[in-house]
């Protein structure tokens, strides 16, 4: 078996998802749009540490390797330039134990040293992560990267809620404050309140919302006196970016819609304003027709639990330093 290694490019992609699917579709189903929008769309995509394994003799794809790294425009945002991270990596199932993933992962890190990365994490990349960690089903992959001095870090989740056809979720009420969704006009205003409340990937990702044509719609707005003192993300099809939180609608039979992150300014916190206005958000999505919510990436499982939400997936968090 004769392998070459060639750095990965967009036209690799239709590829890389016919092995993704061949590998993992029935716990990870993936689609082109999102292979696009979190390789080849996202700035911080370090081509040079991206590979893809080629046979020769067939010329098929049979592994790839995808890294990124922080850059001057995370590190304005409390990221720092020398944070890396793995963002995937495959090997064919009957092409594994020949050393062919060792030498992706051996290359990707070179590239991340290479540019400056003293640390690398495996997923969590920012918005768009494929993982935020490794899979909990894919134990071998937890000991393969341990045996290549990867070390674990903590545990974090996805939750799921199913509500029924008939099922409906009143916007609550709450103290001297109302709830209602964001629209264009709340751009300047939900943005400064981002940045003044929380600095750092929140405001990185809420910054590349808009700019990506975002219009509010995925934003329920806690106000008091007029003024912005908290906010939920929700997503769902229409969404201008694939989040986290649906990635894997292939896996549900309707629409499946998403939450989160959300956020109270401290100076509000103590008048259960955090469970109402994620109650608020499943109003909303279930006014859309959404009737499956998963709320991703996070470790409050007992918060959640309160609202119905039960553990789905979860994933192993690993980090190295180079």
């Amino acid at each position: 078996m004769s392998i070459s290694y060639n750095q990965l490019e967009a036209s690799h992609l239709s590829e890389i998802l016919a092995l993704w699917n061949k590998e993992l579709s029935d716990l990870f189903p993936m689609r082109l749009r999102l292979l696009q929008q979190n390789i080849v769309e996202d700035q911080l995509w370090l081509r040079e540490g991206s590979w893809v394994a080629v046979e020769q003799s067939s010329g098929r794809v049979v592994g790839f390797a995808v890294a990124k790294i922080a850059s001057a425009a995370t590190e304005g945002f409390g990221i720092p330039r020398d944070l890396g991270w793995i963002h995937a990596l495959m090997v064919d199932g009957s092409y594994r134990r020949s050393g062919i993933g060792t030498a992706l992962l051996r290359k990707a890190e070179e590239a991340l040293l290479n540019a400056g990365a003293k640390r690398v994490m495996l997923g969590n990349d920012l918005h768009r992560r494929l993982f935020p960690g490794i899979p909990a089903q894919l134990e071998e992959t937890r000991q393969w990267f341990e045996k290549r001095t990867y070390t674990f870090k903590e545990i974090s989740y996805d939750l799921m809620n199913d509500y029924g056809d008939d099922q409906v979720v009143t916007l609550p009420t709450v103290h001297e404050a109302t709830f209602r969704l964001a629209n264009p006009s709340d751009r300047e205003a939900l943005t400064a309140f981002m940045h003044r409340c929380f600095p750092g990937k929140w405001d990185y990702q809420h910054r590349n919302y808009w700019e990506r044509g975002g219009t509010g719609r995925e934003f329920v707005l806690l106000e008091r006196d007029d003024a912005i003192i908290g906010f939920c993300r929700m997503n769902d099809a229409e969404s201008p970016l694939l989040a986290q939180n649906i990635y894997w609608s292939g896996l549900f039979e309707g629409e499946l819609g998403g939450l989160g992150p959300l956020g109270i300014d401290e100076s509000f916190r103590g008048h259960k304003y955090g469970i109402s206005i994620v109650q608020a958000a499943i109003h909303y999505l279930l006014q859309r027709g959404v009737r499956n919510v998963v709320i991703d990436t996070t470790p409050f499982v007992d918060f959640y639990g309160k609202l119905g939400y039960q553990t789905w997936k979860s994933y192993a968090r690993y980090a190295k330093d180079l």
